[in-house]
């Protein structure tokens, strides 16, 4: 069942419940009131009802019946009969009273004309005295009393509603104020929303609205350098592409034609190449900025998996291209996104060492817990100055050796990024080329 439209709101239940309790809490003190009096009156009425039938004691008339009021003069909150030992009523304050003589001394309720009286029954000198009260006075006292005691907080309830309203209203104006400062914003404006006066309960929302807009930012940030660096990038593929494409028409020999088209397909594959680096850059950087959740993965399995996929282009230029340790570890991360950080380094260092070269991955964990995975080439290695620029996208080397579209280590830098890994350049120790090594933090 759909629930009104007034109970959604926030301000309109906090003020029904507490409105509710104030009423309910008036009511229990109500009856609480009631019942307390009540018990204080019954204690009370009692002992004035000793007191009275131990008065009469000694002024009794030692025998005879004696008459009571005038039906006039009559009053049923107190009244007394006295009666003998064989029963016979002496005395009575009130004309047909018709309370039953009670063989039981002490006190008891009965029911009478109508109502309930409590009787004192006393025994003295072989007479009984008989004291009753109609419990409606008490009932009435208690009553009236709880009623006096309830009447201020029910005056007092419109200016209770008003505090209760204004103090829900002020509690809740910051959120009112942080929907206002949402609602205003342009579709553009991803900026923090302030979390300044804001209660403990509403902070932790702003917080992760905030950590949300940060991650729409960069998803973003990235479709808008994925469609910049498309559109810089394909622009000279494509029109190197329409170019061969006129050569092959303008080819008149079969020579030439087959010419034009070998230089069409490496362009097309070039373009292929430049494509895919593009699109794995793109999702991968979607992946970091929707900040998915990381799970336990084998960087050795991945390592051998990456090495597997990158033997037929090293065998076909004699590269000796291998493991050289790896350890049983695993790394908090994203599988696929490792996997696309490897194949990239070791595609990179085949690519780049010459013929009947050499080129060693190692997953090793070291004593702090740091998991380190190294790829070694035997390679002409980098230039010192160029060690910080070739993590840039699009950066190729000025002597590089091998084609490409400098994309490949900005991809690695993307994927450590994400896993909070440090990349570090050096020359190896063992081959004389360069070595990339990856530290991911245990």
């Amino acid at each position: 069942m759909k629930r009104p439209r007034l109970m959604r709101s926030l301000r309109a239940r906090l003020l029904a419940f507490l409105l509710a309790a104030i009423v309910l809490a008036g009511g229990i003190q109500a009856a609480v009131t009631y019942r307390t009096v009540l018990r204080e009156a019954d204690a009370i009425f009692d002992y004035h009802m000793q007191q009275m039938a131990l008065s009469l004691r000694s002024g009794l008339p030692p025998s005879g019946a004696v008459s009571g009021l005038g039906p006039s003069d009559q009053n049923f909150d107190f009244v007394v009969q006295v009666w003998t030992q064989d029963g016979q009523r002496i005395f009575e304050s009130a004309d047909e009273a018709l309370l039953p003589q009670l063989a039981v001394l002490g006190f008891a309720e009965v029911n009478a004309r109508g109502t309930t009286y409590r009787v004192l029954s006393m025994q003295t000198r072989g007479l009984v005295i008989q004291v009753a009260q109609d419990m409606a006075a008490r009932r009435q006292m208690a009553g009236s009393l709880a009623l006096r005691t309830v009447a201020p907080v029910a005056l007092m309830a419109p200016l209770l509603m008003l505090v209760v309203w204004w103090v829900v209203s002020g509690s809740l104006a910051p959120v009112s104020r942080v929907r206002s400062q949402v609602a205003s914003r342009q579709p553009d404006d991803l900026s923090p929303v302030g979390e300044e006066g804001l209660p403990e309960e509403v902070r932790p929302l702003v917080a992760e609205l905030n950590l949300l807009f940060e991650r729409v930012r960069r998803a973003f940030d990235a479709q808008k350098h994925f469609v910049a660096d498309a559109a810089h990038e394909l622009r000279s593929p494509l029109a190197a592409l329409k170019l061969q494409v006129q050569l092959l028409r303008r080819a008149s020999d079969p020579a030439a034609h087959e010419q034009a088209v070998q230089r069409l397909a490496a362009g097309i594959d070039r373009a292929t190449r430049l494509v895919e680096q593009l699109l794995t850059l793109a999702r991968n950087e979607a992946h970091a900025a929707a900040g998915g959740e990381a799970m336990p993965v084998d960087l050795a399995a991945l390592a051998r998996e990456a090495i597997a996929d990158a033997v037929p282009g090293a065998e076909s230029r004699r590269i000796d291209l291998g493991l050289a340790r790896a350890d049983a570890v695993s790394v908090a991360g994203h599988v696929d996104a490792l996997r696309i950080l490897l194949r990239n380094l070791v595609d990179n260092a085949v690519k780049y060492t010459p013929e009947g070269g050499r080129v060693d991955v190692t997953v090793q964990q070291q004593e702090g817990g740091d998991v380190v995975l190294l790829v070694e080439d035997s390679g002409p290695g980098l230039a010192e100055s160029d060690h910080e620029r070739v993590w840039d996208r699009f950066y190729r080397a000025p002597d590089a050796g091998a084609s490409g579209s400098g994309l490949g280590l900005a991809i690695v830098r993307s994927v450590a990024q994400l896993h909070g890994a440090e990349l570090a350049l050096d020359r190896s120790a063992t081959l004389g080329g360069l070595r990339v090594r990856v530290r991911f933090r245990g």
